[in-house]
């Protein structure tokens, strides 16, 4: 494969948003693994019922170790607060990371995702999971060697003039190594872990097994309903298993951001041929990585557009085109020098059915214009609640047709009365949590800690208004046209958006994340305040 000049465009912008100097062409007609794409994403789907069926017995001793290595984990701190000593979160969060990478892939993704949650989980907790986001012990290199020989049937020197024996990264399910080819391209080639596949499914069965005896017993387990939390986890996760899946993944987010115009972002391009269930070589991209905010600067990167420009494309990929990347984190994006971000890893991918989208389309509408009952139908039809929900009883037990109350001139009694009361009365309609608006939200948090981190002195206020405005010109007769709603009706509600920040809205013009974060900081000592106070 040659690529073109680089005075032309590469022909395959038209197909994607990848980069303007390809080591090679995206033409789908050459890449024979597409072929198995659609059948296999079907095998997974009908593998999940049997995966997550409980089980009367527990599977194996796998449950034995599971609860060996948690209970090693969180014994001694809890031990310690049962003495009446402070309970060290530092040490706590280190000891769960390390039983975490104990048990292998599913447990290491489950941490992962937690560590997506800054300003939901502790601190010190999500600060330790990040390090299994790359810094998972990998694999040695002899065994790395015979899986891509294996899936490949060749051998190495057949295929690469170089591979780093010493990976880039490592996480739960593949570790990726640098290479060239034996034209001198360089590549990435991302290797599953052999073992992982057996361990996911046994680890599933052990969680699909536990489940039911969570039910109503662990509030936030429970609100999140744990035998349809392990599907969600068991469909997440076994779509991660073939490389086949992501690459289709990566060429299909690359089409959707190329049709939405969305120029800012780049996909890294599969290879043709060297994809199989375990071994995938694509394109390699660099840049910046998302927390060397002084290196962008230097290089004249406007971090605040990089941030404005990833909350603008999550958005129209839910909304527009009903695929999205799922897994956004630091380890996953790069910002290069022009200030485009390469978008890596696929494995998570969100894609949704037209109702779905539809759904998603009315929550958001509907937020903007504040409109809680709006929300809630869009909720329901999302599947967070039965479709036979009384929504009015809902709105009236959640009373949100009351004034929005600042939650920092609540007591900690109060704070944690409301919130205890919100999930009981949810819990008590069916409320789950359905896996697009998981990964949405956990895409959001992560959005959020960009702000942070790449533009702590923006005005959400107006960043708000701008993304409405946005839509409003750019997609808004498309939108209406979908929902049957005239484009003339909508109306955002900035006052109703601030009330939700917990602010006054004619007294608070402006609130920048600086703001925001002494906010939630206020609140979280309060809350810490009274932990200790109880313990």
């Amino acid at each position: 494969m040659v690529a073109p000049a680089s005075q032309v465009p590469p022909a395959d912008l038209e197909l994607g948003a990848f980069s303007d100097d390809p080591p090679w062409l995206v033409e789908p007609a050459r890449m024979s693994w597409t072929r198995r794409v659609i059948p296999l994403r079907a095998a997974t789907q009908r593998s999940l019922p049997e995966l997550t069926r409980p089980r009367r017995l527990p599977p194996g001793l796998r449950v034995v170790k599971v609860a060996a290595l948690l209970g090693w984990g969180v014994a001694p701190p809890l031990l310690a607060r049962r003495r009446g000593e402070p309970v060290d979160r530092a040490r706590l969060s280190a000891r769960l990371r390390r039983s975490a990478e104990r048990l292998g892939p599913a447990y290491i993704k489950l941490g992962q995702i937690i560590s997506s949650g800054e300003g939901i989980f502790p601190a010190e907790l999500v600060g330790e999971l990040r390090k299994l986001r790359d810094q998972v012990p990998p694999e040695p290199w002899p065994v790395v060697r015979a899986v891509i020989e294996e899936d490949l049937g060749r051998p190495l020197d057949a295929v690469f003039a170089t591979v780093d024996p010493v990976c880039l990264a490592a996480a739960s399910i593949a570790q990726v190594h640098a290479a060239t080819l034996l034209d001198g391209t360089p590549v990435v080639v991302k290797v599953q872990r052999p073992t992982v596949a057996r361990l996911v499914r046994q680890d599933v069965g052990a969680m699909a097994w536990l489940a039911p005896f969570l039910i109503g017993r662990i509030p936030v387990a429970a609100l999140a309903n744990p035998p349809a939390l392990v599907e969600l986890f068991a469909e997440t996760i076994s779509e991660e298993l073939d490389f086949r899946l992501e690459a289709q993944n990566m060429l299909d987010v690359a089409r959707s951001l190329a049709e939405l115009g969305q120029r800012s972002f780049v996909v890294p391009r599969p290879h043709s041929h060297l994809v199989t269930r375990r071994v995938l070589v694509m394109e390699r991209l660099d840049g910046f990585r998302f927390e060397d905010v002084a290196g962008m600067h230097a290089a004249g990167v406007d971090t605040a557009a990089v941030v404005r420009t990833a909350m603008i494309a999550l958005l129209e990929g839910c909304m527009l085109k009903g695929i999205f990347h799922g897994d956004l984190h630091g380890g996953n994006l790069f910002v290069r020098p022009d200030g485009r971000t390469a978008l890596l890893d696929y494995g998570i991918t969100a894609r949704m059915t037209e109702t779905e989208r539809h759904a998603f389309l009315r929550l958001l509408l509907s937020a903007s214009m504040n409109d809680p009952r709006g929300q809630l139908a869009a909720l329901r039809d999302l599947g967070t609640l039965p479709p036979d929900t009384d929504l009015e009883a809902v709105a009236r037990d959640l009373a949100l047709d009351a004034p929005p109350v600042d939650p920092t001139t609540l007591s900690p009694e109060q704070l944690v009365k409301e919130i205890q009361g919100a999930v009981k009365q949810l819990l008590a309609y069916g409320a789950s949590l359905p896996k697009v608006l998981m990964l949405f939200v956990k895409n959001l948090v992560f959005l959020d800690g960009a702000i942070a981190t790449l533009a702590p002195d923006l005005d959400l206020f107006a960043e708000v208004t701008h993304i409405s405005t946005y839509f409003a010109t750019q997609w808004g007769e498309a939108i209406a046209g979908q929902l049957g709603v005239d484009p003339d009706s909508y109306r955002m509600d900035l006052d109703g958006i601030k009330a939700g920040f917990g602010v006054d809205p004619s007294a608070t013009s402006t609130l920048t994340y600086r703001d925001l974060q002494k906010r939630r900081e206020l609140i979280r000592s309060r809350l810490r305040g009274r932990e200790a106070s109880t313990s």
